[in-house]
């Protein structure tokens, strides 16, 4: 076995509530450390890829979030792999959109949009 933390996450083993298909690849990204447990979070390239459907691939993705696009509770995220929670705002700059992550009935992340007044407040 290799010493220090596991670095790759199988698409199996990921969170069911990410809602991943089972025959999309082998891999699924892997959170780097934030404030959200794995199970407890989503992806901020989940989130753009396969909640909102803004981006296609990982590249985009990461050309997205390096241009400094995305803020995760009024704070610019330049990693794509930061694990974004339950009642996080997520607002994208050039769309002038804003969004908050909830639980839908089944357990999975739901995007809801929201109005610039109410993304100013943390719940």
């Amino acid at each position: 076995m290799g010493r220090g933390p596991h670095r790759d996450l199988k698409r199996l083993n990921a969170p069911k509530s990410w809602m991943l298909h089972k025959m999309g690849g082998k891999w699924a990204p892997r959170p780097s450390t934030g404030p959200h447990k794995l199970e407890e979070s989503v992806l901020l390239i989940v989130l753009l890829r396969n909640l909102l459907k803004y981006v296609l691939r990982r590249k985009e993705a990461q050309t997205i979030v390096m241009q400094r696009v995305v803020k995760v509770d009024g704070e610019f995220r330049t990693e794509m792999n930061f694990p974004a929670g339950f009642q996080d705002v997520v607002s994208i700059e050039r769309t002038i959109e804003h969004f908050r992550i909830l639980y839908d009935t089944i357990g999975g992340f739901v995007i809801h949009r929201i109005t610039p007044e109410e993304a100013r407040y943390k719940l």
